[in-house]
């Protein structure tokens, strides 16, 4: 899958004080344009240009807000044509998806919906944008993977009842997973099977952080997240702040599908430090408990079981507990 990548509008972002005007994408129509049109947020054909910012709005909060708010104003969502030059309109896109990080959630979630309501005048262009969406803010391998971006979008797709039924159905699927065990909210609990055959439960688990991680013994993947979580360093560090009156963390594995043979002839190659086990009755795979959309899927909970981080990455996981061990030593040195 091509990914396309943030162009220049960083460098825009990052020197907001002098911004006027600028294009992602230049083309001879937009050289064509006259100065006095660039300081109208007029429709321009066949290019993406991005909306003048008045001179009046000098701090950078304003200047951000103002552009994620009016980004689309100046391209013409009535010419399917523009659907097959993903040069202009994906990349002016993706361009757009990376501005929301300098706005406020709210602010984001109100330019998200604009968007999509702008596109309306377009059924092909407003699928196209549906599509885009989804394809990075909710599929496993986008790097721009955010869900909490992507709910504002399918509710407003759901509200819309733009797309045709069968594709309705499909986003309203995706809505009900994406609300399940957000960030800040309690992980949903389920029952696991060790090798011994004893059931547990999630929240049976007493550990001040659990990093949850399902997956499969035959994903190549998996093991190679297995071998970057064991050996991190600080991951190492967490565990050697467990003692018998406290676990600071909890690492566990669990095998959503039915192959336990193969589960078990697989686990000797898993650290033996963790706690590995399988879905004995598949439940989280046939209620949907969690969103797996991909394997390995990683969690990380604290010690209410409230998701800190979800769906996540290792490099996440890493950041997360490098800082929290900083915090530590510091107040060890402050006693």
């Amino acid at each position: 899958m091509k990914t396309y990548i943030f162009s220049l509008l960083l460098l825009i972002i990052l020197s907001f004080i002098g911004f006027s005007c600028s294009s992602t994408k230049k083309s001879n129509a937009e050289e064509s344009i006259t100065a006095d049109a660039l300081n109208q947020d007029t429709v321009v054909p066949d290019t993406f240009v991005l909306p003048y910012v008045p001179e009046n709005l000098t701090s950078s909060e304003a200047r951000a807000d103002y552009l994620v708010i009016n980004y689309w104003n100046r391209f013409d969502f009535s010419d399917e044509k523009l659907i097959s030059r993903p040069e202009i309109t994906e990349q002016a896109f993706v361009d757009y998806i990376n501005i929301l990080a300098y706005v406020s959630k709210t602010k984001a979630d109100e330019s998200l919906v604009k968007t999509l309501k702008k596109a309306e005048q377009n059924v092909a262009m407003y699928t196209h944008f549906v599509g885009l969406f989804d394809k990075y803010f909710y599929q496993p391998n986008s790097p721009f993977r955010n869900e909490e971006f992507f709910i504002p979008v399918l509710a407003e797709v759901l509200k819309s009842k733009k797309l045709p039924e069968t594709e309705q159905s499909n986003y309203q699927f995706k809505y009900d997973l994406v609300m399940k065990n957000r960030v800040g909210t309690v992980a949903d609990n389920f029952q696991f099977t060790l090798d011994s055959g004893q059931t547990q439960s999630l929240y049976g688990i007493n550990s001040d952080y659990l990093i949850l991680m399902f997956a499969n013994p035959d994903c190549h993947t998996c093991a190679a997240v297995t071998a970057q979580l064991d050996g991190m360093e600080s991951l190492k560090k967490a565990f050697s702040m467990n003692s018998p009156t406290r676990t600071m963390i909890t690492v566990l594995t669990v095998y959503p599908d039915g192959n336990t043979d193969q589960w078990k002839k697989h686990l000797p190659k898993m650290p033996q430090h963790w706690i590995n086990a399988y879905d004995k009755g598949m439940t989280i795979t046939r209620k949907r408990i969690y969103d797996i959309k991909a394997i390995p899927t990683l969690y990380l909970l604290d010690k209410n079981k409230k998701v800190i981080l979800k769906d996540t990455s290792i490099e996440e996981i890493d950041r997360f507990f490098s800082a929290r061990i900083k915090a530590v030593k510091k107040v060890i040195i402050l006693e």
